[in-house]
């Protein structure tokens, strides 16, 4: 079986905070964010065998707990991913998928093996503007695998996952209107970098979280990873 490969990171504590971790790529994507910071991964081709990836993720497991794969959109290798995803499990490794949530059929088959122990799903707008954002029709499946990963979680056939949501300045109202589906505690405010746009600080997020009533995740380049609580508090999780 073949895989088409985009990179590999041996040892990282950024993908998975609170664990350390190796990060496979792979390459596709047919979704096209112009402040993906993998841009060069939604295209081209590097097809490898299976197996050889498998070895790359072998040659880390003394150091790491767990594996993460990215891209790119892992998802849109459905095959390689289950096959990758369960041969890890087997090396008593965590799984951990980044996913846009356009492949809902890759994340079931995951879910119903039990290879996969997190989910990190990017939500990219309100449903509203996702087709015109996008100039395709991604809505509907990105909204059937927050269905899936939100029941999986809640029926603990999912140990983690997380709603990611990459905030740039002039877009804070999306976080409402996406926040309102979403149960406590899995929603992501992701700090965004695109251009000369001034990226939207610490103390900006955390007004934008006080007015959702929940608790949340807040990433920064700056703060790291923060779990914070509607204003009543908050406590690190990580640093960049």
């Amino acid at each position: 079986m073949q895989v088409n490969f985009g990179g590999f990171i041996p040892l990282g504590t950024v993908d998975w905070y609170g664990i350390a971790t190796c990060t496979v790529f792979l390459r596709g994507c047919p979704v096209r964010c112009a402040y993906c910071h993998n841009r060069d991964l939604q295209e081209g081709e590097d097809w490898r065998d299976v197996n050889e990836v498998l070895e790359m993720i072998r040659s880390s497991r003394m150091l790491v707990s767990g594996v993460v794969f990215s891209g790119g959109e892992p998802a849109m290798q459905k095959d390689p991913l289950v096959y990758l995803a369960t041969k890890s499990r087997e090396m008593e490794l965590r799984v951990g998928v980044q996913t846009n949530g356009v492949f809902p059929e890759t994340l079931q088959e995951l879910i119903a093996r039990r290879v996969v122990d997190r989910i990190a799903l990017d939500v990219k707008a309100r449903w509203e503007r996702y087709d015109n954002l996008f100039k395709k029709k991604f809505s509907r499946q990105v909204q059937e695998s927050l269905s899936l990963c939100s029941s999986a979680y809640q029926q603990r056939t999912l140990q983690e996952f997380e709603v990611v949501i990459t905030l740039f300045r002039g877009y804070e109202d999306e976080v409402k209107y996406i926040a309102s589906e979403l149960p406590d505690g899995i929603l992501v405010l992701q700090q965004g970098m695109v251009g000369s746009i001034p990226p939207l600080q610490d103390e900006e997020l955390r007004s934008i979280a006080d007015g959702l009533g929940m608790k949340v995740k807040i990433r920064t380049r700056v703060e790291g990873e923060v779990v914070y609580d509607g204003g009543r508090g908050r406590r690190a999780t990580g640093k960049r």
